[in-house]
């Protein structure tokens, strides 16, 4: 599929830059939700960016430690792709949706996760990704459709 044939970059496919090690839970399809402050109204195709920096105490968790076991922790780079298909933040008072929710926060619902064989170096915040970085995860996932 060439590019030419899809909307114009950022349309139809967002970044979502995240630290390690939970960037690699969610490629690994472990982790089906993404902790975030704020709600997000934007719902589609997310490239899963691996941010510079690395969250150290949760590689200690054990359910993080289970996922990663034997994985490699790419940084600074695009490492997969998720559609984002909700948003919710768990009722006072009732239990975690999943053992990878944080109380308080929004949780960004997260499926169709597909890891790339080869990471594609990205810098910075991804927001709306270029022509160029969708092409290169285009070689990769030729089915990824808008």
């Amino acid at each position: 599929m060439s590019t030419g044939t899809l909307a114009p970059a950022g349309d139809w496919i967002r970044g979502i830059s995240i630290k390690q090690p939970w960037t690699t839970c969610i490629a690994a399809r472990a982790k089906t939700i993404e902790n975030r402050p704020q709600p997000w109204s934007w719902r589609g195709w997310l490239l899963l960016h691996a941010g510079l920096q690395t969250d150290r105490p949760a590689l200690r968790l054990p359910h993080v430690a289970r996922t990663i076991r034997g994985r490699d922790l790419p940084t600074s780079a695009v490492i997969g792709v998720a559609r984002l298909s909700g948003c919710h933040q768990d009722p006072d008072g009732s239990p975690p949706c999943t053992e990878w929710a944080q109380p308080g926060q929004w949780h960004l619902e997260l499926a169709d996760v597909q890891e790339l064989a080869l990471p594609i170096p990205a810098r910075g915040q991804l927001g709306k990704p270029t022509e160029d970085l969708i092409a290169q995860v285009l070689q990769q996932l030729p089915d990824l459709r808008p």
